[in-house]
């Protein structure tokens, strides 16, 4: 009876001894995973720190604003969360903004690939820009005026809803406007305002000087001949003439503004 209870004493012995182990074992383990996991993340944390940043595709912002707007929180400076979280990411609260692509160029550089909305141009609104597409559709409403995009005035509307057509008499003004200002691009000429009459004739603002256009047949002569003329006109204040030009007119009509 004796030996028997010794050797079950001896038994639990073991059985504790051997559980008591494996504790030590589990408890090892976990600490060297835990330290391993600490180092990854030191790892990680020190060497894919952003120090270079390239920025590109942007118009309305300077490279450093697109930088300030991304690289925010507590990982906004490390380049692994930043090409996670912007890998061709669509932008919600960056207005002019429709995308941006975070590259890891090396662990501590990166390029910003910026994805701007395109637009056709914009009209004044209850004292805000409203920027459409070449639908037509209003695709931004903000209080600052961007280079490169034209006012367009003397369309009739009453009213504007954020991504719905502009309500106006003749939607096809917007592919006269399309046409308009990809001409423009295409000539490299920034016009400040394009204004439409009640036939939908059209002058173009540059400055002083005022661009009667017509209609837009013979558009891309119009402005080829044009990208020439407005360096002549630097300093004055006029109306350049071309409604009946064609690709044979050899005078256009300039007529100052009388001081």
């Amino acid at each position: 009876m004796n030996k028997q209870v010794a050797w079950k004493g001896e038994k639990e012995k073991t059985v504790y001894r051997n559980r008591h182990l494996g504790l030590k074992i589990g408890v090892a383990s976990f600490a060297v995973f835990f330290l391993v996991i600490l180092g990854v993340i030191y790892y990680i944390v020190t060497t894919y720190t952003v120090n270079t940043v390239y920025v590109e595709g942007n118009i309305h912002y300077t490279d450093e604003e697109i930088a300030e707007r991304i690289m925010t929180g507590r990982f906004g400076h490390n380049s692994i969360y930043l090409n996670f979280r912007y890998r061709n990411q669509e932008i919600e609260d960056i207005p002019f903004v429709s995308a941006i692509e975070v590259e890891i160029l090396s662990p501590d550089t990166v390029s910003i690939r910026v994805y701007e909305k395109s637009f056709a141009g914009y009209v004044s609104y209850l004292g805000r820009y409203m920027y459409f597409d070449r639908d037509g559709t209003i695709v931004e409403s903000s209080e600052m005026m961007t280079a490169g995009v034209p006012e367009v005035t003397g369309l009739k509307f009453d009213h504007v809803v954020m991504y719905e057509k502009l309500p106006v008499e003749n939607e096809q003004i917007f592919v006269r406007i399309l046409d308009i200002t990809q001409s423009l691009d295409k000539y490299e000429l920034n016009a400040d305002r394009l204004f439409f009459d009640r036939e939908y004739k059209v002058t173009l603002y540059f400055g002083d000087v005022r661009v009667q256009i017509g209609d837009n047949s013979s558009i891309d002569e119009k402005f080829s001949r044009l990208k020439s003329i407005l360096p002549e006109l630097e300093g004055k204040k006029g109306v350049v003439q071309m409604e009946n030009f064609t690709g044979d007119s050899k005078i256009i009509p300039f007529q100052e503004d009388k001081k």
